[in-house]
C-alpha cells in the first residue's frame, strides 16, 4: 500500500484550523473542501487519460482527457459527504457513489447499511473519502467491498490518520492495489478511539449534530 503525507504549507495552515476547537461548522466545511482539493491534486496524479484532438482558436492541437471510465468518487456516510465538493471541485466529470458503514457495537463487525455504486466496477479507479483513519476497520472493508465489485485500484483520502489504524491497512491491503494520501499522520488513539491530537468528531464538525 503506497501512503503519502502531503508536505504542504497551505495542507498545514488549513489542518491547523480545523483542529482548533473554536472553529465554526460553517468554517470548518468550508477549510474541508479546501483541504481536500489540496489532497485531491496529489491524489490523482496517477488518474487514467487519453489524448484528445481539439481546435484552439489558432490550430488544432492534441490535449489530454480522462479514459473511460471515468473515475468514480465514494465518500463514505456521513462525514465523508463533507469532502465531496472539495473532490469534485477538482474531478467535476467523475461519477460520486455512496457508501454506509457502521460498527455492529455487539459482534464488533463492520456493516454495510447503505450503498449506491455501479454493480460492476471492473476497470474503475476509485476514489474513496473519509475524514478520519483511526482504527482503520471501516475504511478496510470500504476498500475490499470495492475491490470485490472490480475496482481497478481504490485511493483513500483522509484529513488526519492514526498510526494504529494505517498499521491495520498495511497488514490487511498489503499487495492489493490501495493507495492512502494523508493530511497528516498523528500521535495515537486514546482510549475511547479517538484521534489524539485530532480534531474530534468530524461528523459532528461539519454539520453541527450528533449522528
Amino acid at each position: 500500500m503506497r501512503t503519502l503525507v502531503v508536505d504542504h504549507p497551505l495542507v498545514a495552515h488549513k489542518l491547523t484550523v480545523l483542529r482548533d476547537v473554536r472553529t465554526p461548522s460553517l468554517v470548518f466545511r468550508k477549510l474541508t473542501e479546501e483541504l481536500v482539493t489540496l489532497l485531491a491534486y496529489e491524489a490523482t496524479r496517477d488518474v487514467k487519460t487519453v489524448p484528445v484532438e481539439i481546435e484552439t482558436p489558432v490550430t488544432r492541437t492534441v490535449g489530454t482527457a480522462f479514459a473511460k471510465p471515468t473515475p468514480l468518487v465514494v465518500p463514505i456516510l456521513r462525514a465523508g459527504l463533507g469532502m465531496l465538493e472539495g473532490m469534485i471541485r477538482l474531478v467535476p466529470t467523475a461519477e460520486v457513489g455512496f457508501l454506509g458503514m457502521a460498527r455492529n457495537e455487539e459482534t464488533l463487525d463492520i456493516i454495510t447499511y447503505a450503498e449506491r455504486l455501479p454493480e460492476d466496477l471492473t476497470g474503475r479507479q476509485v476514489f474513496v473519502l473519509d475524514p478520519m483513519l483511526a482504527t482503520g476497520g471501516t475504511l478496510k472493508e470500504a476498500v475490499r467491498f470495492l475491490l470485490k465489485r472490480g475496482a481497478e485500484s481504490v485511493t483513500c483520502l483522509c484529513l488526519l490518520a492514526a498510526p494504529e489504524g494505517l498499521k491495520v491497512l498495511e497488514d490487511e491491503l498489503d499487495g492489493l492495489p490501495v493507495s492512502l494520501v494523508l493530511a497528516s499522520i498523528d500521535e495515537r488513539l486514546n482510549e475511547k478511539s479517538y484521534i489524539v491530537p485530532g480534531l474530534g468528531d468530524a461528523g459532528d464538525r461539519l454539520y453541527g449534530v450528533a449522528g
